[in-house]
């Protein structure tokens, strides 16, 4: 099998949407190339640091959105069992260890091929899923981290919801 490649001109460059959703949310972002943004974004328990990349290549808008769990060596195995059960549970995205920062970060795509065109709604739906699965699963990370639990008690006891008031 064979694979054309093709050079499409596209209106608009796929960053300058995610610029734009960056800008219209006020929220602190880098542009230092014209294929890269990096925004922080503040989340209910930590700030989230996503990278937009486009990559002309295989003609896809891959984000990574990363959060401050620096993985020891120790806790590593037992990080990684997390990762797989997590993304067991995930329809879009996944998440993955960096092994050259030891950082969690979450992943995903936008496969725009053929001159597609990417629009504000899909940016803000992968930007959403990014510090959605990230704000759910922030404290299993930790919960293996720093108390030492087992992948299993870490998302058993995380995604743990409580029910009525007391």
């Amino acid at each position: 099998m064979s694979f054309t490649q093709l050079e499409f001109e596209r209106a608009e460059h796929p960053v300058d949407v995610v610029e734009r959703i960056a800008s219209s949310n006020e929220w602190s972002f880098d542009r230092e190339a014209d294929d890269e943004i990096s925004i922080s974004v503040g989340g209910g328990w930590t700030d989230y640091h996503i990278a937009f990349t486009w990559l002309p290549n295989v003609e896809a808008l891959h984000v990574a959105c990363a959060f401050d769990v620096k993985v020891a060596e120790r806790r590593k195995s037992e990080i990684l069992s997390l990762v797989s059960l997590i993304n067991e549970q995930l329809w879009v995205g996944h998440f993955g260890l960096w092994e050259s920062e030891n950082v969690v970060i979450f992943r995903h795509a936008i496969v725009l091929t053929g001159g597609a065109e990417p629009n504000p709604h899909q940016c803000e739906a992968v930007l959403k899923a990014a510090i959605t699965a990230c704000e759910r699963y922030y404290q299993s990370f930790q919960f293996v981290m720093w108390a030492g639990k087992t992948a299993r008690e870490a998302l058993e006891t995380a995604m743990f919801e409580t029910v009525g008031e007391a």
